[in-house]
């Protein structure tokens, strides 16, 4: 086979321009007719498919011609080309995040300019902006090491845009001083109340409330008594600490950015508890 620069287009579905900036760059060889046309081989149409799908797929001409040379194996630079598309990918989705988060919220361009930075941190960064926020609310005595490491989000290396949408909003949660103060006091009062001990004191509060609230008992009825004498000491300025809808939205972000099923909101059991209490004589 023995192929004009027009059939070789024709066969390749690339222009003859297209075909003649190859074949000046050596990526396509050519030989020369006694008239000086140019002539195509057989190898030639794979080349081409090749180049083709290669540039379609992103690669740099420079990249495509060592490839064609062996000067660098396809493999290798395939692997090479997935990594930085991975990279872009991940930095696509930052951006989208940030974006529909402005777009949803109605952010002014100083909340904007914050997401962008608290979406662009690096791990090592993004540790310690988290260590700060637990180190400043929660004391480092053993009891409250549990409740630290239940608090910790982790964002995996390649999030999705939910999941940096939900970093973003945490870490501004986080930043906020009267949030740190709300949780500053219910671990203070965890522990004073000995719930130190017991760092999953809110959800067993909320699992003992719950067969209560199945049954539809009213909190200020006499039956109710009994529950809340169950629960044991608690005091109400804890449950409408605990009860603050801040608190609830730092797990619900945590779930989404950790990947953890929906955390089960303990707000209805730490109302119905509190009611319970202020009715109770």
């Amino acid at each position: 086979m023995n192929l004009s620069i027009g059939e070789l287009a024709r066969r390749t579905g690339l222009s003859v321009k297209a075909v003649r900036f190859y074949s000046d760059r050596g990526i396509v060889p050519t030989e020369r007719s006694p008239a000086g046309y140019r002539r195509y081989g057989p190898e030639a149409v794979a080349r081409l498919e090749l180049v083709r799908t290669l540039r379609d797929l992103g690669l740099d001409l420079a990249t495509i011609q060592q490839v064609v040379e062996g000067t660098a194996s396809l493999p290798e630079v395939a692997a090479a080309h997935a990594e930085a598309l991975s990279a872009q990918l991940r930095a696509l989705r930052l951006r989208r995040a940030v974006l529909t988060a402005v777009a949803r919220r109605g952010s002014t361009p100083e909340e904007l300019e914050l997401m962008h930075r608290l979406a662009k941190l690096s791990t090592t960064e993004r540790q310690l902006l988290i260590g700060d926020f637990l180190d400043s609310v929660l004391s480092r005595t053993p009891p409250l090491a549990a409740l630290r490491r239940t608090m910790t989000p982790e964002l995996p290396d390649d999030p999705s845009t939910e999941q940096v949408d939900a970093w973003v909003e945490l870490a501004e949660l986080t930043q906020d001083p009267d949030f740190r103060a709300t949780v500053r006091s219910l671990a203070e009062r965890q522990v004073a109340d000995n719930r130190g001990l017991r760092p999953d004191a809110v959800a067993l509060i909320r699992d003992q409330v719950a067969p209560a609230l199945a049954a539809g008992l009213e909190p200020s009825s006499s039956a109710a008594e009994r529950v809340v004498s169950a629960v044991g000491p608690v005091d109400a300025e804890y449950l409408a600490t605990a009860a603050d809808p801040r608190w609830e939205r730092y797990f619900e972000l945590l779930a989404i950015v950790n990947g953890w099923p929906p955390p089960q909101s303990p707000a209805p059991a730490l109302r119905w508890l509190l009611t319970g209490l202020t009715s109770t004589p």
